[in-house]
Order: C-alpha cells, then structure tokens, then sequence
C-alpha cells in the first residue's frame, strides 16, 4: 500500500494532507524516511512524530430480524438460536442488547466492543421502539400508571406508550431501558397479557424492510 494512502487510513485526514506530512518528513517507516513512493508491507511500523499509526481494524456488525422462537445465544439447550439464520462466518459475532426467545425484531451481532457499549450503555441514551400486541385493551387508568412509572421488582418501570387503532390492543412503546422481559413484566404486573413483542428500532438502527428471518451488514457508525 502506498505510504500516503496507509496514513491517510490511519489517521483519517485526506491524502493530500498525508503527503504534507510525508514531504514535512514526519513520517517513518520502520527507521527510514518515508518518500512520495514509499509502500507499506503488512509487517512494517509505519510512525508519525515517532507513534505508531494503525489502520483501523475493520469491524462487523448485522442487523438481524429475529422471529420469535429463537434465543440469543450460541447454545440453544434444545431450542433454535439466532446463529442458525446467519452463515458460519458471522458465528463470532455477540449480540448487542436483549430479545428474548418469545419476542421478535431488530437484534444487532457485532464484534465491534465500542459501538455495543455505546447502544447498551445507560449514560448514552439509546432509545428503543417496540411493537406490542395485549390480551385485552388497555385502559386508560392502567395507561397513565405505567407512563408515570410501575414498581417492579428490580425497580420502577416507567414506558412511553402509544395506541396503534381504537381497539387499543396494539401499542407503540418506546424506553430507554433494557432490563429482563421488562415490557412482558410491567404489563403482567397490571393483569395484562403480552401475546405479541417486536423490536422495530434501537437507537440509530431501524429493521426498516429487513424480511423476518433475515439480516443486513451495516456500517457502524454509531456517535
């Protein structure tokens, strides 16, 4: 790989901007001056102002539309799991966050450590959306108590909640939590019954038209 071209990935500026550097003589690789036709193996150190620069190591991570059923996890102990709808080479992907065995929806596998921590993290703020379908409509006294806030045994577990139709069996949650079967157990906790979960968004990632079953590479670009 051409010198400039290694910089400019390392460090992300423009060419032009790395071969500034190189004609500056910042740049060394190994102990040699770097020049305008200098070439990068995959064993050299390349240095900026004697630090080593790296090219990034690329990352991957998919976006999987899980039907209900399947668990996440690598070990299904008898029951279908999440690695049996992706081929073997994303086998070492981790899911990012939880989806239980009964619900459905956006699941995210990555390998990338830094963009999981930032989605699942509570200081980032991640929002979630979910779809849910309920045993019996909701009233509104029971709408306006889960809204404030209903205690659970872990704590308070307070949704936003949105009728879908008049019926008011379907409903459109958002949260910024993801503890255990949270939205299954606050409901329960009212005398309602979750027949329905699915996942529809979790922070900048939407399932969009991802077929159910399938899943989409992404790029991770998560702030």
């Amino acid at each position: 790989m051409r010198i400039n071209k290694y910089v400019a990935l390392a460090t992300g500026i423009s060419r032009r901007s790395a071969d500034k550097l190189i004609e500056a003589g910042r740049i060394k690789i190994g102990q040699q001056q770097a020049s305008f036709g200098s070439t990068v193996e995959s064993s050299d150190n390349v240095f900026l102002d004697k630090v080593v620069i790296k090219i990034p190591e690329e990352k991957t991570t998919i976006l999987l539309n899980k039907p209900s059923g399947y668990i996440c996890s690598r070990d299904g102990q008898g029951s279908k799991t999440i690695y049996e709808l992706i081929p073997n080479e994303y086998s070492k992907l981790k899911p990012v966050g939880r989806l239980d065995k009964d619900s459905s929806g956006l699941i995210l596998l990555s390998d990338d450590g830094d963009m999981a921590h930032k989605l699942t993290h509570p200081s980032f703020i991640k929002e979630k959306t979910y779809i849910v379908q309920l045993d019996k409509p909701l009233q509104r006294t029971i709408q306006t108590q889960i809204e404030k806030g209903i205690k659970l045994n872990d704590g308070i577990s307070s949704l936003k909640l949105k009728p879908l139709g008049v019926k008011r069996l379907s409903w459109q949650i958002n949260m910024h939590e993801g503890r255990n079967r949270q939205i299954r157990r606050t409901f329960a906790s009212a005398g309602y019954s979750v027949l329905a979960l699915q996942r529809i968004k979790f922070g900048e990632y939407s399932i969009d038209n991802v077929p159910e079953g399938k899943f989409i590479k992404i790029s991770n670009n998560i702030g």
